[in-house]
């Protein structure tokens, strides 16, 4: 393993290396947190690659090939399919709205009072965003160096917190880059073929693995369901994900690039089930399926390749963690901590130095948290569940519904939340009724709320219009509904 761990040695000086590197880019808050929305479509795709296939979509990946087969590629599919829809459909309109947060876009579409509560439920789904990715990479560097679960969170946290904090969006993005690449080489170029014909060709899988493990659909129809309308829906509205649309340097470069990373993510997802497959062959008895990918890298690649496996590993779940990290400082500083702030403060404020600090401080909260916790998707899954379940009705419904309001808007938020969390307390974390229910409760809510109600204000809805079009604003009017 001396090779092994000299190469992920090489790996994790490299990322520092690039991410001290982005600090020199890093001049302005635009460029911090949105590394000066000038990024073009090579650097866009891989970043944004980067960012939605982290922890939960390799090993988690991995896992459900092992455990179901084919049909295990459905979670990280539907990650894919939503940042084809939001690529297709949304990003151009996203990004030329030229703000930094979700909670902005609701505050420019409904008023202050809804970017208030969005930014909370935003802020809770991006750190534990955080902490799922955290808990993913520590469990690797806890395989490698046989350390505690709380060493292992500290090494990788640190390097995690240290090159984000640096230079925020611009680190990384470079260090994404790199990351992406030794993803793609590690996971898509050497892992999968190599198990494949360690198993014995794709011949011999369909001869040893069990019944229905070729099939689409065997890990559920109800399964597939609850995962579109979790991470297909979450894609659509994450602010981890929003970020990225906002470093693009034209609405072409955020719908194509974007575009071109959801097909590769479908390629992934059918990657990691196929890994997932040729282990379950090689060993059908191992004590649990997160097991699954460790066990395929330590046995069936030779020295050197196996140390650049492991960093591809660790670049998926560094790259989710870094980019949920800088989004809840994003959040945090710019929708919570600013409202709070006297005004008088804020005109000496040091943008850059106030989200450095944020992105330290909620990073050590981040590792706080992973050393408590210890499931990646049950942890994931509340999270997308609190997102899509509070935010994505009135996201989308103030995207392609003019009639919507901010009385609707509150009550949608209020009701879709209020219900996801009462029946993951009642039905369990991982139930498929919390978010079947809370979308259909802020759904209700939303339309009826709203035609009870006034509508915005037309000089409201112009100076939206026009904004999510690109135009310069005639008029600046107040942001009230009422």
């Amino acid at each position: 393993m001396t090779v092994d761990y000299l190469v992920m040695a090489v790996y994790l000086l490299s990322i520092i290396a690039v991410g001290w590197w982005g600090k020199k880019r890093a001049a302005s808050k635009s460029d911090f947190l949105v590394a000066g929305r000038r990024l073009g479509p090579l650097l866009y795709t891989g970043t944004m690659a980067a960012v939605v296939l982290g922890g939960a979509s390799t090993i988690g990946g991995v896992r459900l090939g092992y455990t179901y087969g084919i049909s295990g590629a459905a979670m990280v599919f539907a990650i894919g399919l939503g940042l084809l829809a939001l690529s297709i459909f949304f990003s151009a309109r996203i990004a030329r709205l030229k703000v930094y947060t979700v909670a902005e876009m609701l505050s420019l579409r409904y008023g202050d009072t809804a970017a208030v509560i969005s930014g909370i439920v935003m802020w809770i789904y991006t750190l534990m965003l955080a902490v799922t990715s955290t808990i993913a990479y520590a469990s690797v560097f806890d395989v490698l160096f046989d350390v505690p679960r709380w060493v292992a969170v500290v090494i990788g946290g640190t390097i995690v917190v240290g090159y984000s904090a640096l230079g925020g969006m611009w680190s990384i993005t470079l260090t994404d880059m790199v990351q992406f690449v030794v993803k793609s080489l590690g996971v898509l170029v050497l892992l999968l073929p190599i198990a494949v014909v360690k198993a014995g060709g794709f011949g011999a899988l369909a001869d040893e693995l069990p019944d229905g493990y070729l099939s689409p659909t065997s890990i559920g129809g109800q399964t597939i369901l609850t995962f579109v309308l979790i991470y297909t829906f979450g894609m659509l509205i994450g602010q981890d994900i929003w970020q990225r649309v906002f470093t693009a340097r034209s609405d072409k470069v955020a719908s194509w690039g974007g575009t071109v990373a959801g097909v590769y993510c479908l390629v992934y997802a059918l990657a990691g089930a196929v890994i997932g497959m040729a282990t379950k062959a090689l060993y059908p008895q191992l004590p649990s399926a997160d097991d699954a990918f460790a066990t395929i890298v330590r046995h069936a690649l030779p020295t050197g390749i196996r140390g650049l496996v492991l960093a591809a590993a660790l670049s998926a779940m560094m790259s989710t963690a870094s980019g949920a990290l800088i989004a809840s400082a994003t959040v945090a500083n710019n929708d919570i901590w600013a409202r709070l702030r006297p005004r008088t403060a804020s005109k000496d404020h040091d943008e850059i130095a106030s989200n450095r600090l944020a992105i330290a401080v909620l990073g050590v909260t981040a590792m706080g948290i992973a050393c408590v916790l210890g499931d990646v998707i049950e942890a994931l899954t509340v999270a997308y569940n609190l997102l899509v379940g509070g935010l994505l009705v009135p996201i989308l419904g103030g995207l392609v519904w003019k009639r919507g309001n901010l009385p609707g808007a509150m009550a949608s938020m209020i009701a879709g939340g209020t219900t996801v969390i009462v029946l993951m307390m009642t039905d369990g974390l991982l139930a498929n009724e919390p978010i079947y229910y809370g979308l259909l409760a802020g759904l209700v809510a939303y339309v009826a709320v709203s035609l009870l109600t006034r509508p915005t204000e037309v000089a409201v809805v112009e100076a939206w219009r026009r904004r999510l079009a690109g135009e310069p604003a005639v008029v600046a009017p107040e942001l009230s509904t009422v």
